[in-house]
C-alpha cells in the first residue's frame, strides 16, 4: 500500500482576502503625498502648502507596467489590451497625537484602516516655501511619529478586546468553549506583540488560526509598507542625500526586509505635466547634463507601482486571443478554480480544467502550436496554484440555475 501523501497546509495571508486591494499614501502633512499621487495618476488633487489640504481621500487606478502584455498583444494580433491595475488612495496627513484625535486623526486613521497596504512617504528635502508641520526636516523623527501613531491606535483597539475577551474566557471555566479560548490566545499574542514588544503586527510569527483572528481586526500595523523618500531634484539626479543612509539604517533596524525607494516629487510632477515622450526625454537628458550625472535620469514611478502591487501579494495571469489580451489580478497562492472565478463566478462553480502555458515557453518557442508540440501546453486540475504570467484557457461546465 503506497504511503499517504502528507496533507498540504494552506498558507493564510495577512490582510483581506480577494484581489481588489488598495495602497494608501501615508505621511505627515506637506511631505509631498498629493503631489506624488497627482504624478502617479495624472489627476489633479490639490497639493497646497498647508496641513489637511486633502480631507477626503482621493482614489485612482494606476496601470501596472509590464512589457509582456505588449508582446502578447502583437503576437496574437489582438484588438484590445487590458493591463492589471493598482488602486491608490491619497490620505490626508497624520500629525503627532492622531490616535487621540489630534488634527483630523480619527478620520485619517479610519481611512488607513480601509486600505490594504501603505506607501509611507517621508520628506528629505529642504524648502523654505514648504512648511514642515514639525518645524524642521527630520525624516527619522517623522517615520517614528507615523509608526507610533499607527501602533498606538492598534493598542487602543486590541487592549479593549483583550480585556473584554479575557473576562469572557475567565467565566468559561476549565471545560468551556475551546474555540473562544483559542481566539483569546491569539488576541493575547497580538496584545503582547503591540504592547510588550512594541512591534508591528505584520512582523509577528503567527499561526494560521492567529492570522484568521488578525484579519478580522483590520489592524493598521498588519498592513505591508513600502517606504518612499521624497528628494530634491538635485539629490535625486545625483543619488545623494544625507538622510538616505540614516533612513535605510532605521528600516533595517526596525522593519528589516521592507523596501525603500528614493524619488523626487519635483521630477515626477514635471514629467507628468509633459504631453509627449520627446518632451520627457529632453527634460531627463537636461537634468543629467545640469547636474553632471554619469548615469541617465529616469522616472521611478514604474518601480513604485510594481513594488506596491507586489507588497499586496498580488500577481496576474493572462488570457489571450484576437479579441483581447488581458491581465487578471489574483492573490499569490490562488488555485485554478478561484482564478477562473475572477473572470466569472460561473467559471469557478463549473470548473473542469485550466489549460496553461508559461509566458517564457511561448516566447521561446514562438507560437501556441509549438508550445503544444513541445508538450508544454498543460491541462491542470483544481489543486493547481496559478503563477504570475501564466497564459490560461479555462474550461467550465454549464452551471444549473438554483431552483426557486
Amino acid at each position: 500500500m503506497p504511503p499517504k501523501k502528507p496533507a498540504v497546509v494552506e498558507k493564510v495571508l495577512l490582510g483581506r482576502p480577494g484581489n481588489n486591494l488598495k495602497m494608501g499614501i501615508v505621511g505627515l502633512p506637506n511631505v509631498g503625498k498629493s503631489s506624488f499621487f497627482n504624478a502617479l495618476t495624472n489627476s489633479s488633487v490639490p497639493s497646497e502648502n498647508f496641513p489637511f489640504c486633502t480631507i477626503e481621500p482621493e482614489e485612482a487606478r494606476v496601470a501596472v507596467p509590464d512589457p509582456r502584455i505588449d508582446v502578447l498583444f502583437n503576437m496574437y494580433k489582438s484588438s484590445n489590451k487590458i493591463p492589471a491595475y493598482l488602486s491608490v488612495i491619497d490620505i490626508a496627513g497624520l500629525v503627532k497625537g492622531a490616535h487621540e484625535g489630534q488634527g483630523l486623526g480619527n478620520n485619517f486613521l479610519a481611512n488607513i484602516r480601509a486600505v490594504d497596504g501603505i506607501f509611507h512617504l517621508c520628506r528629505a528635502f529642504d524648502d523654505a516655501d514648504v512648511i514642515h508641520v514639525e518645524g524642521a526636516v527630520d525624516p527619522i523623527r517623522d517615520l517614528d511619529i507615523i509608526h507610533e501613531e499607527l501602533r498606538l491606535k492598534d493598542v487602543e483597539q486590541v487592549k479593549k478586546l483583550y480585556e473584554s475577551k479575557g473576562k469572557d474566557v475567565a467565566r468559561l471555566g476549565v471545560n468551556g468553549d475551546k474555540a473562544k479560548k483559542e481566539e483569546f490566545e491569539s488576541i493575547k499574542k497580538v496584545y503582547n506583540q503591540l504592547v510588550e514588544a512594541k512591534k508591528d503586527v505584520r512582523e509577528g510569527d503567527w499561526s494560521a488560526r492567529d492570522i484568521e483572528v488578525i484579519n478580522q481586526l483590520q489592524l493598521l500595523t498588519a498592513k505591508p509598507v513600502v517606504y518612499l523618500c521624497n528628494l530634491s531634484e538635485k539629490d535625486y539626479v545625483r543619488k545623494k542625500n544625507k538622510w538616505l543612509p540614516k533612513i535605510k539604517q532605521w528600516i533595517d533596524e526596525n522593519h528589516p526586509g521592507d523596501v525603500l525607494i528614493p524619488y523626487s516629487g519635483v521630477v515626477e510632477s514635471n514629467l507628468s505635466g509633459m504631453a509627449t515622450q520627446e518632451e520627457k526625454d529632453a527634460y531627463l537628458k537636461g537634468l543629467q547634463e545640469k547636474y553632471e550625472s554619469a548615469t541617465p535620469v529616469t522616472s521611478i514611478l514604474s518601480k513604485i507601482i510594481l513594488t506596491g502591487y507586489s507588497a499586496l501579494k498580488l500577481c496576474y495571469y493572462f488570457t489571450c486571443g484576437p479579441m483581447e489580451v488581458r491581465c487578471w489580478t489574483i492573490r499569490q497562492g490562488t488555485k485554478a478554480p478561484q482564478a477562473a472565478g475572477v473572470i466569472h463566478t460561473d467559471f469557478e462553480k463549473g470548473f473542469i480544467m485550466a489549460e496553461i502555458m508559461r509566458y517564457e515557453d511561448l516566447i521561446e518557442l514562438g507560437s501556441e502550436a509549438a508550445v503544444r508540440a513541445a508538450g508544454k501546453y498543460l491541462q491542470k486540475g483544481r489543486d493547481t496554484v496559478i503563477q504570475d504570467g501564466d497564459i490560461i484557457h479555462f474550461k467550465a461546465g454549464q452551471v444549473q440555475p438554483k431552483k426557486k
